[in-house]
């Protein structure tokens, strides 16, 4: 098994509690599917939010789909004058057998225009 980052980012349609926990968890549970993921075999996930996001910890969406011991974290994205609205973005270390090249990148939404060259 190697220790492999899996990236992620969907924008949220406003910063209202439910719809950030809708939006993350959706991101999560994708991010688990496409890459064929259980909790037990994700080491940690750093979420950000852009700085308009401020109804609800991104984490606490994570916890409802079932990471209930997986160590979380959350920060501000950079307040990029030109940068997306409304996104939460995800990093999560995980343990697996793929290699890099079959880790599928994650972006829903308006967020795949963040990153063509790796959105799937």
């Amino acid at each position: 098994m190697a220790v492999r980052a899996i990236r992620g980012a969907v924008q949220v349609d406003a910063d209202e509690r439910e719809l950030v926990i809708e939006a993350t968890a959706e991101l999560v549970s994708e991010v688990m599917r496409r890459n064929g993921l259980s909790p037990d075999d994700v080491i940690s996930v750093l979420f950000t939010a852009t700085t308009d996001l401020t109804s609800e910890f991104p984490a606490l969406a994570a916890r409802k789909v079932g990471f209930s011991d997986v160590p979380l974290m959350c920060a501000s994205e950079i307040a990029v004058p030109h940068g997306m609205p409304r996104v939460v973005r995800l990093m999560a270390h995980v343990e697996t057998g793929r290699p890099r090249s079959e880790l599928h990148h994650v972006y829903l939404r308006g967020a795949q225009a963040l990153r063509l060259d790796i959105a799937q």
